[in-house]
C-alpha cells in the first residue's frame, strides 16, 4: 500500500501553488475558498510542514511547497498524457520541444510538413527558450557531451567548412591579411572554438589569430552576415545546403573539421514511454 494524501487535496495544493491564491484556486476548481484551505491543511497536517507562507496580502510557498509543486506538476502531466493515450489515441495531443535556435530553423522547420502528415494528432509546441512552466517532452540542443539524469542520443556531428561569399573568394586566399573580418559564434558567453579548429587542421593557427574578429550569438546571424559579405566564416555545411547548392556561399577551402560540437536529443526518463515522444525520436532519425 502506498502511504499518500487524499488525490483530491494534491490537485487542489497544484492549483493553489500555481496561483498562490486560495481565491483564485477556488475559482478553477468551482469549490469555496473555504474547501481550498482546508484540503491545503489537511494535506499539511499529513506531511507535517507548511507547504504556504501566508502574508499580509499574499501567499508564498515554502521550500517543501516548491519542491512538492514541481514534483506534482511533472507527476499530474504523466497522468494525463497516459489517461490521452489510452483513452483518446486519436485526439490531438501537444508535444513540447526544446530546439536550439539555428537547427530549428534550418534544420528541422523544412521537414515538419512530413511529420504533421504522418502524425496529424499531434500539435507540435517548439520553443528555443527555456521556461520554468514548461515542461519539455524532447530537447535537441547544441553541446559536446549527454546530458546527465536524461537519455541522450548524439544526433550528429557538426561538419565545419570555411565559406565565404564568390566575391571574397580572391581575398580568401590571403587570410592572413583577414584576421579583422573573421565572423565568430558565440555559445555560453564564449566564443565557440571552430575557427582555431580549422586554422589548426589547415596549418594556419601559426599566421592567423582566431581571436579577432566580429562576433554573434547565433550560428543564424553569422549565416545572415556572411551571406552580405561582411566576412569570413567556419560554418556546419549542413546549415547552409541551400546556399553552397545556390552559390550564393562557397567553400574556399576543402579543408573539414568534424565536431567536437553536435546535436543532441535528450529525454526525461518519465517521457520515454510516451507515444508521441515515440513518434517523434522515430520520425526525427529516420527522416
Amino acid at each position: 500500500m502506498r502511504s499518500l494524501p487524499s488525490l483530491t487535496a494534491l490537485r487542489v495544493f497544484e492549483t493553489a501553488g500555481k496561483s498562490l491564491s486560495f481565491t483564485l484556486a477556488a475559482k478553477q476548481l468551482h469549490v469555496t475558498q473555504g474547501a481550498v484551505s482546508r484540503q491545503v491543511k489537511q494535506l499539511e497536517s499529513f506531511l507535517g510542514v507548511p507547504l504556504f507562507v501566508r502574508l499580509h496580502h499574499k501567499m508564498e510557498l515554502t521550500d517543501a511547497g516548491f519542491q512538492l509543486l514541481t514534483k506534482l506538476e511533472r507527476s499530474f502531466d504523466m497522468m494525463e498524457e497516459a489517461v490521452l493515450d489510452i483513452r483518446e489515441p486519436n485526439q490531438r495531443q501537444k508535444l513540447n520541444i526544446f530546439v536550439s535556435p539555428t537547427y530549428a530553423t534550418r534544420d528541422l522547420a523544412p521537414r515538419l510538413a512530413d511529420f504533421q502528415n504522418r502524425f496529424p494528432e499531434l500539435e507540435l509546441s517548439i520553443q528555443d527558450q527555456v521556461s520554468q512552466h514548461t515542461l519539455f517532452d524532447c530537447i535537441i540542443r547544441f553541446g559536446l557531451a549527454e546530458k546527465p539524469r536524461f537519455y541522450s542520443e548524439l544526433l550528429r556531428l557538426e561538419q565545419h567548412v570555411a565559406v565565404c561569399t564568390p566575391e571574397l573568394v580572391l581575398r580568401s586566399q590571403s587570410l592572413e591579411k583577414e584576421s579583422n573580418n573573421l565572423l565568430h559564434i558565440l555559445h555560453e558567453g564564449k566564443r565557440l572554438g571552430v575557427w582555431a579548429d580549422w586554422l589548426q587542421a589547415a596549418g594556419l593557427r601559426e599566421q592567423i589569430s582566431p581571436h579577432r574578429g566580429m562576433e554573434f550569438s547565433t550560428m543564424d546571424q553569422v549565416i545572415n552576415a556572411v551571406k552580405t559579405g561582411a566576412g569570413f566564416a567556419v560554418i556546419d555545411k549542413y546549415m547552409i545546403t541551400k546556399e553552397l547548392e545556390k552559390g550564393t556561399l562557397v567553400q574556399f577551402s576543402n579543408v573539414e573539421v568534424s565536431g567536437p560540437y553536435g546535436y543532441w536529443l535528450d529525454i526525461l526518463s518519465e517521457k520515454q514511454g510516451l507515444s508521441k515522444v515515440a513518434h517523434f525520436v522515430g520520425w526525427l532519425k529516420g527522416s
